[in-house]
């Protein structure tokens, strides 16, 4: 199915035409009646005006801001109104109201396990709006729960693609790539809800968080490697400055390979060390 625009006319000139059939019709029924040789032609005529009259005013069809109306004429699809207004249309039809507004999903916290197997939780929010209302109504059988079930989907296929964290910057993650993540869970829910005739305009996760289970554990991790990578900062700093300790003193003084062998190591201890270093006094000499 595929959104057409239904052929309308004005709703407020029908309704005044409808009206002047309408009283016709009464009044020369009221008349007849009341006549001494009644016409029985003239009281068929009437009350087929007053039938007519009833019929057009099935055709009557009022359109609110932002919502639209799909139009059926004993079931089948003669289009849509997307105009806000009082609208005149083909007699004897059935209308389904169909709001094409704005809309947030909130997915449920989903328990899921990331590329590596870690259990994690996840949640998402799906911002949307109804692009074709013939697919909304009729390729699906409820296109709300349609796409409530197809973003839970999405997110825990998405969710199955990557770490939750990543060991190094060559690598993606769900923590530490949130906007490419949300972009592939956009494309990921639009591909799916096509055949509901929805756009998706916005996907974004708003929970993300190692399962309960295993937190602890895993903060233990991530503190260890933050501890680690500290580390090596702090080598890699220290490593620097005793080069440059060291480049300076030759200028000034007569050094070889033990006494810079041996400065360097209590450099090294003095920076990378934790505590305080403790200064000791050598009375005698290096040698000794």
């Amino acid at each position: 199915m595929t959104e057409k625009k239904a052929s309308v006319s004005n709703g407020f000139l029908a309704i005044v035409v409808m009206t002047a059939i309408l009283a016709g019709g009464v009044f020369l029924l009221v008349s007849e009646l009341t006549d001494v040789n009644p016409s029985s032609a003239m009281i068929v005529v009437s009350i087929i005006l007053i039938l007519v009259a009833l019929i057009m005013s099935t055709g009557i069809v009022l359109v609110k801001p932002n919502e639209t109306r799909v139009v059926l004429f004993f079931g089948r699809y003669l289009g849509t109104l997307r105009e806000s207004g009082l609208w005149w249309t083909t007699p004897l039809i059935t209308t389904q109201v169909i709001s094409i507004k704005v809309f947030n999903f909130n997915t449920p916290k989903l328990k899921v396990n990331d590329v590596d197997g870690n259990p994690i939780e996840i949640a998402a929010v799906i911002v949307y709006k109804v692009l074709d209302t013939a697919k909304a109504a009729f390729d699906v059988n409820s296109y709300t729960k349609f796409l409530e079930t197809q973003s839970e989907s999405a997110l825990r296929y998405i969710a199955s693609r990557y770490p939750y964290d990543r060991e190094n910057n060559e690598e993606h993650s769900l923590r530490g790539d949130s906007e490419k993540v949300s972009q592939e869970l956009l494309e990921e829910v639009q591909e799916r809800l096509k055949a509901a005739g929805v756009e998706v305009i916005e996907a974004r996760l708003t929970h993300l968080a190692y399962a309960p289970e295993i937190a602890s554990a895993m903060l233990q991790r991530q503190q260890a490697a933050a501890i680690i990578a500290a580390r090596e900062k702090i080598v890699e700093g220290a490593i620097g400055m005793v080069q440059s300790a060291i480049e300076r003193l030759e200028k000034d003084f007569e050094l070889d390979e033990e006494r810079k062998a041996v400065m360097a190591n209590n450099l090294m201890i003095a920076i990378v060390s934790d505590r305080g270093t403790q200064p000791v006094i050598n009375t005698g000499s290096l040698y000794n």
